[in-house]
């Protein structure tokens, strides 16, 4: 059964890092691409070994601004 993901993509020097929120799996790749096919083999892996996964709700993302004001 596929279900979905959501993944967090951040660079680190030369290479992205994207983290699953729903599982503690990441990966890393030279491009986002990169980055996000090699968590996904990584989530079906750990999916695949894991005999009851944790799997926490999707967290709801969004952004916001801060700082000083004017």
């Amino acid at each position: 059964m596929a279900r979905t993901f959501t993944a967090a993509v951040h660079q680190e020097d030369d290479w992205y890092v994207a983290r699953c929120l729903e599982i503690e799996v990441a990966s890393q790749g030279e491009t986002v691409d990169e980055a996000l096919t090699n968590l996904r083999e990584a989530v079906e892996a750990y999916l695949e070994e894991a005999e009851n996964p944790e799997i926490e709700t999707t967290p709801l993302v969004t952004s916001f601004q801060a700082g000083r004001a004017a």
